[in-house]
């Protein structure tokens, strides 16, 4: 999927702060083994195991409640997404290997998925992004998000109008369609989706979809079984 480039909104000084804490997370020398102790499985029963882990594992933030992650807060293995709501494979991973992914792993307790926006085709991709943060705030994040994409066109990019997000929200069931319409046409939620596209930037993502499975990047859509692959040779052994 061809990028777009997206104006700095932070500011010269500003976006000189967030390059330099990204930067400290990467010079971190991380283990390629790592101790993830007290995991807490699908029974709640914390055991002792052991994850391999890449040199941006703490990319991961683990957020307790947090609506835009699926999966048990203490997951050996983590799954961060860095998508967009007008792309084309971001809409197919979400159609197919996510929910692949959810049944065979997520389910289980083996597998945590983080979403993190990346709106980098053009206003209404921000626009959108500020519409899954406006349902995510009234508990509907993933029901918006799963809605959108079904419908994602197979050529162009949709056309995500006030309107069109509205409705979608309606379909996801966002209890109060008012407050929605409020959040989408105000900016509260532009700081979080600034952090995660800088994010994004820093692991040199210039396209979507992007991926980091236990601190290891992922470049663009890939199989399936390439998910699979890694999440295997990742995950813990008891």
């Amino acid at each position: 999927m061809r990028a777009i480039m997206w104006r700095n909104p932070l500011g010269r000084d500003g976006w000189l702060a967030v390059k330099i804490t990204l930067a400290m997370i990467g010079l971190v020398v991380y283990p390629v083994v790592r101790q993830v102790a007290e995991h807490s499985g699908p029974a709640g029963t914390p055991t002792a195991r052991q994850a391999v882990a890449g040199p941006y594992a703490d990319l991961a933030r683990r957020i307790p409640g947090d609506p835009l992650a699926l999966g048990v807060l203490g997951a050996p293995v983590v799954l961060v997404v860095y998508s967009g709501y007008r792309c084309r494979s971001c809409a197919r991973f979400s159609r197919e290997h996510e929910y692949a992914l959810l049944k065979r792993y997520v389910q289980h307790g083996t597998l945590r998925v983080e979403w993190r926006d990346l709106p980098i085709l053009g206003e209404s991709s921000m626009l959108a992004a500020r519409a899954g943060r406006a349902a995510a705030a009234q508990g509907r994040f993933w029901q918006f998000n799963h809605a959108l994409f079904a419908e994602a066109p197979a050529r162009g990019h949709a056309d995500l109008t006030p309107e069109v997000l509205r409705e979608f929200a309606r379909k996801a069931g966002v209890p109060d369609l008012g407050r929605f319409t409020a959040d989408l046409g105000g900016t509260a939620f532009d700081e979080q989706i600034h952090r995660d596209q800088a994010e994004a930037e820093f692991l040199g993502f210039s396209s979507t979809p992007g991926f980091v499975i236990n601190g290891r990047p992922i470049v663009d859509a890939q199989p399936l079984r390439r998910f699979r692959e890694i999440i295997e040779a990742v995950r813990p052994r008891v």
